[in-house]
């Protein structure tokens, strides 16, 4: 277990620990040599998983009792809530309105979402991938004319552009009519809000030894809007919804290891200067760091597992008690109700107690193992992911403080020396991938790094290999292609690879 002094190296000394070592790895069998690999991705809570349920064991290491809450909260995560009133009461209160019909509806195998199949057409119906919207402040409605609960993405008419201006701080409120989430189903009654669509454009390139590149930029609109066109000068943020093991592990990384990496970050000489997304926390109602959402915009996972009950299936809780409906939306507004207190009033939902459930439940996903971490390739694309200088923003590891809400996770969270390659800062990652759209402290070119454990699996686990935000890249190496802004200089490294290189260092992330 590294010391805190450890705990808190700079960047530099982090990337200089991430090669140390690689010279004896494959012939020490010592438990030292494993560590120094990583492939205990998650310390003790490890998995060694492949294949169609590999994100979806418990930790290793919970006991009988913690076995059962996880097998009680995977029943809530992964069946359908249903449309108001219904006998299964414990399972009713779906929409109004709604993208998935499950938290397994967009985490499919606790795993990655996708876009719609581009070898099928762009009209198809996203389920995985929902869109964000939001309007400047200066052009926003008074507070009683949008949605009242803040849950997370919804698009815009034809009208909407996907802009790409928003480089400085803005403040923004949801859209009067849709709120601040697209949703493209609704139950009987309602009237879905209306259809994503999503139109390609290549962009090519080339690698220094002469090899071509075509990427896919998708631009994004909406069809068939239900209650009338959107205010001018929407912004929006499509967002894929991301694979979920290990999720415990980083709700249990202590803020001043985060904020240890903004300071080291800050102090190292070159363009790369990540920041915290301080953000409020809804179940507490205090201030914390952001590290989950692709913008860092929520900080706990208790408060997105709430957020994504309202969001994106239409459910009420304590914290988010009150439909997503603006007050265009009549029939939105008239639907049944779900949730009844004691006396027989309005009341939320999904309870806490079913609700600390799905939170566990995510909460203990195992993080499943490396793979091939020894093969010469695999070492080889470690060293040149060193070089590229992509630790810096990718930081190997962590040791485990413990759960912000320890009654909502496991003990076993804590103390854990875990390898989820992300320092959870905020990056200007340049025009291409700018979405144009503020998200708390986080402007419109902005994005939290994200975790790269697992990455290796989805292809086995979902079928597919979109990566970034909103899917746009095939694969690894398509996702690198992408980077620019802070990370510009790590993506010229990578195109002056030859092939054989660039194949070594993609082996070594999806080894991860």
């Amino acid at each position: 277990m590294l010391s805190r002094p450890a705990r808190h190296a700079t960047a530099a000394g982090l990337m200089l620990a991430l090669g140390a070592g690689l010279g004896w790895a494959l012939a020490d069998e010592s438990e030292a040599a494993v560590d120094a690999l990583g492939e205990q991705t998650g310390g003790s809570t490890t998995v060694p998983a492949v294949g169609r349920n590999a994100f979806s064991f418990p930790f290793a290491n919970l006991d009988d009792e913690e076995r059962q809450r996880f097998a009680v909260g995977n029943s809530f995560f992964r069946r359908n809530w249903v449309e108001a009133p219904a006998s299964t009461t414990a399972r009713d209160g779906l929409g109004p309105h709604f993208i998935a019909r499950s938290c397994g509806g967009c985490h499919d195998q606790d795993g990655r979402g996708a876009p719609p199949d581009f070898k099928r057409g762009l009209n198809e119906q996203p389920i995985g991938l929902l869109v964000r919207i939001s309007v400047p402040v200066d052009e926003a409605p008074k507070p009683d004319a949008a949605r009242q609960a803040p849950r997370g993405g919804q698009g815009s008419s034809g009208a909407a552009r996907h802009s790409l201006e928003g480089e400085g701080p803005m403040a923004t409120a949801p859209e009067p009519v849709y709120g601040d989430q697209f949703n493209n189903r609704a139950v009987g009654g309602v009237k879905p809000e209306g259809e994503v669509r999503i139109r390609l454009k290549p962009v090519t390139g080339r690698f220094a030894d002469g090899t071509r590149y075509t990427l896919q930029a998708p631009h994004y609109s909406f069809a068939r809007l239900a209650y009338g066109p959107m205010q001018k000068g929407t912004l929006l943020s499509p967002r894929i919804a991301p694979q979920l093991p290990g999720v415990g592990l980083i709700d249990a990384i202590a803020e001043g290891d985060i904020l240890a990496n903004e300071t080291a970050q800050r102090e190292m000489s070159g363009p790369i200067k990540g920041r915290a997304n301080h953000v409020s926390d809804i179940w507490s109602g205090e201030m914390r760091v952001g590290r989950f959402g692709w913008k860092a915009n929520v900080p706990t996972l208790v408060h997105q597992t709430a957020g994504a009950f309202l969001g994106d299936m239409g459910i009420t809780s304590r914290v988010f008690p009150k439909e997503a409906c603006t007050a265009a939306q009549a029939d939105c507004l008239a639907s049944p109700h779900g949730g009844q207190t004691k006396g027989g009033g309005e009341g939320p939902e999904i309870d806490d107690t079913t609700l600390s459930h799905v939170v566990f439940y995510e909460s203990t996903l195992a993080p499943p193992a490396r793979r091939d971490a020894r093969e010469p390739e695999v070492l080889r694309g470690q060293k040149l992911f060193q070089s590229a200088q992509c630790a810096v923003c990718h930081r190997p590891s962590y040791v485990t403080a413990g759960a912000p809400f320890p009654a909502l996770s496991s003990p076993k969270v804590a103390g854990q020396k875990i390898y989820p390659y992300t320092d959870l800062l905020l990056h200007d990652m340049g025009p291409g991938l700018a979405d144009g759209r503020p998200d708390g402290q986080a402007n419109g070119r902005q994005w939290k790094t994200p975790p790269l454990w697992g990455i290796g699996l989805i292809r086995d686990v979902n079928g597919h290999q979109r990566l970034l935000h909103d899917g746009r890249a095939n694969g690894v190496l398509e996702a690198v292609l992408w980077h620019g802004g802070e990370a510009e200089a790590s993506k010229q490294r990578v195109l002056k690879m030859s092939g054989a290189e660039r194949a070594a260092l993609v082996k070594f992330v999806e080894s991860l």
